[in-house]
C-alpha cells in the first residue's frame, strides 16, 4: 500500500514538472508599453490615461439596387437607409412602401407572401405579427472596413467550380 502512495506522488510529481516546463519562461513578464498598443485593438493605440475619440460611424450605403443573394432562402438586405423609421409595435415604415397595396406606387419589392402566413401555413389579410419586426433579418449595408478574412463561397460559384472539368 506504502508503494502505490510514493508511485502515485512520483508521477503526479512528474506530471507537474512537465506542465511547468512547458510553460512560456516569459509568460510572466510584463508587456511593455510598445508591446500593450499592438495587442490592444478596443483601444485602439490609445493610453489608458486618456480617452480614446469613438471610431467614426461606417455610411450606409445607399444604391436603392437589388443585392444578389450569396445563399437559397437568405432574407434580401437593405439597399437604403432607414435612419428614423418608426418599426415597433405600433406601427412599421418599412411597409408604406412595400405593402401590397403600395409596391407599385413606390416601385418597391412587395413583402413576399410568406410574411403573411402564419406559424400553420394559414393566410392572413395582413403581415403576420411574426414578420412584423424587419430588422430581425434583413439588415442594411455599409461601407464598414473587413475586420477578419472572409473565405465564404456562395452557392453559385461552389456549383460553377463543380461543373468544370
Amino acid at each position: 500500500m506504502q508503494i502505490i502512495k510514493v508511485i502515485a506522488l512520483v508521477l503526479v510529481s512528474l506530471l507537474w514538472l512537465a506542465g511547468a516546463s512547458a510553460q512560456d519562461p516569459n509568460a510572466d513578464a510584463a508587456v511593455s508599453s510598445g508591446e500593450y498598443h499592438a495587442i490592444d485593438a478596443m483601444r485602439r493605440g490609445e493610453p489608458l490615461t486618456s480617452e480614446p475619440s469613438a471610431a467614426p460611424m461606417a455610411r450606409v450605403e445607399n444604391t436603392d439596387r437589388r443585392r444578389q443573394r450569396a445563399w437559397p432562402e437568405q432574407p434580401p438586405t437593405i439597399p437604403h437607409s432607414i435612419d428614423g423609421y418608426q418599426l415597433d409595435r405600433n406601427a412599421n415604415r418599412c411597409l408604406l412602401c412595400h405593402a401590397r397595396a403600395n409596391a407599385e406606387t413606390f416601385q418597391a419589392p412587395m413583402v413576399s407572401v410568406t410574411h403573411f402566413m402564419d406559424r400553420d401555413g394559414q393566410v392572413l389579410a395582413q403581415v403576420s405579427p411574426r414578420r412584423f419586426f424587419c430588422t430581425q433579418c434583413h439588415v442594411v449595408q455599409t461601407d464598414a472596413r473587413v475586420l477578419v478574412d472572409n473565405t465564404f463561397t456562395d452557392v453559385d460559384a461552389l456549383l460553377q467550380v463543380s461543373k468544370e472539368p
